[in-house]
């Protein structure tokens, strides 16, 4: 993922396993490097603990005015769709698409008040070990944590107040 300088969003990402980098106006780079394997020690990219405890990114958040012309981009360049999910279904009232991108899920939202633009990165859920410690961490940057759509796990929004030009959840693992 890139992150642009002044915004904070989301300007960007590399994605492995695609045929078409062609995602309804997503910026995206194709990438070779397989799923898994981590960027060299000393190259700037290496992971390491955060006092947060964020574990990896859960899952990305697209959202697009136009949900068929999107999940139709992705499979397009070769990502099979995983999951549909209408509005009378429980949890939000909105259409959604979901793809498995390795570990990482990606939650495609219709937003029927978006005109008619290209899609556009929403958000991430970052999975962390101890969302109860991280949350006291945060203190009053972090909303009230409670139970994630996903039975078993549970999930919390950073505020505004955070500072952060891209929505960002964390989720328990």
């Amino acid at each position: 993922m890139r992150f642009e300088d002044g915004s904070g969003g989301i300007s960007g990402w590399a994605l492995t396993g695609a045929a078409s980098a062609d995602l309804d106006g997503l910026p995206t780079e194709l990438t070779e490097r397989p799923s898994g394997e981590l960027p060299a020690p000393g190259t700037g990219n290496s992971p390491h603990e955060h006092r947060n405890g964020a574990l990896r990114i859960d899952h990305i958040v697209v959202s697009t005015p136009a949900l068929d012309r999107t999940l139709a981009a992705f499979e397009a360049a070769g990502l099979s769709l995983r999951r549909f999910r209408e509005p009378d279904e429980p949890g939000p009232p909105v259409r959604q698409g979901f793809f498995r991108l390795g570990e990482v899920i990606l939650e495609v939202v219709e937003d029927p008040g978006g005109g008619d633009g290209p899609a556009r990165f929403w958000g991430l859920t970052i999975c962390v070990a101890d969302l109860d410690a991280c949350a006291e961490l945060l203190g009053e940057l972090i909303g009230e944590v409670h139970p994630a759509v996903q039975p078993g796990r549970r999930i919390a929004t950073l505020r505004r107040e955070a500072g952060l030009g891209t929505r960002v959840a964390l989720i328990s693992a």
